[in-house]
């Protein structure tokens, strides 16, 4: 695995390439970076030319000046031009992107901005609709949080339930692990999150103008992304393929490895 980075605006952008193919962009979500991805990494290395990005603030990737949604969007963009489409001719069969949570919200905002840099996305664990006024709240309390407590005294109560009930009773050390990682990230990239995820439009047209494959992974026991919500936005596009964890919460890559990783080469073989 190659370990890169480019410069973004007078900012390091840190991510890894692997793999051989047809290349896929995987998009870590918030309070990850792009570690969460090592199970499928490791399935889907044989089979595709990975690239995955730490999102500006988390992991090795410095902030950038716009963090909203869009503006991590075209930080992403920067890093595909940069590693898959110097040339023109390289544009023709586009890339494919697969984000989790928040990553998929910035997924969903290079859809709608760049429609012919992809051929396929997908949204696992993720949503296009806006968030509600009871969420925004939810968030704004969480912003509060970490302005008084830090960003890790947030993550280390957070990140636990994100997970469904029955799967942390036996992976209690896999969790105390990524709350451990979670110490990377500092308030001021929390709150920015938050602001992003708060001020972000809802995407759904997204589904009814694009024009390729779209993948729904679902955990049906998933408290930040509802399940119906989940359901409501998979007929939307024309060519949709959705699969349902039924033993996950939000973080389907872990709970269900196995799963996921089929669901993830089945698509990916047909999208790209």
């Amino acid at each position: 695995m190659q370990q890169k980075q480019i410069t973004y605006n007078s900012a390091n952008l840190f991510y890894r390439v692997t793999g051989k193919g047809k290349p896929v962009i995987l998009l870590h979500g918030f309070g990850e970076d792009g570690e969460i991805w090592n199970r499928q990494i490791e399935f889907l290395n044989d089979h595709f030319q990975l690239i995955v990005p730490d999102l500006p603030g988390s992991g090795k990737s410095e902030l950038i000046e716009d963090m909203s949604i869009e503006g991590m969007a075209e930080s992403i963009k920067a890093i595909i031009d940069f590693e898959l489409f110097r040339f023109p001719l390289q544009r023709a069969e586009g890339v494919c992107i697969i984000g989790h949570s928040m990553g998929g919200y910035i997924t969903l905002a290079l859809a709608q901005k760049y429609p012919e840099l992809l051929s396929a996305f997908g949204l696992f664990s993720s949503s296009a609709f806006a968030d509600s006024e009871e969420k925004k709240e939810a968030r704004l309390k969480s912003i509060a949080f970490v302005k008084n407590n830090g960003a890790y005294e947030f993550l280390k109560t957070s990140i636990p339930g994100l997970f469904d009930e029955n799967w942390s009773k036996y992976h209690q050390q896999e969790i105390v692990g990524l709350v451990e990682r979670s110490k990377q990230f500092s308030a001021d990239a929390i709150i920015k999150y938050y602001q992003a995820m708060i001020a972000r439009p809802d995407r759904t047209e997204v589904f009814t103008t694009f024009s390729g494959p779209v993948l729904f992974i679902i955990g049906e026991h998933d408290k930040a992304v509802p399940f119906e919500q989940s359901m409501q936005q998979c007929y939307l596009p024309a060519q949709s393929h959705v699969h349902i964890l039924r033993n996950s919460a939000h973080m389907g890559m872990w709970e269900e490895t196995d799963k996921a990783n089929a669901a993830l080469l089945q698509f990916l073989q047909q999208a790209t």
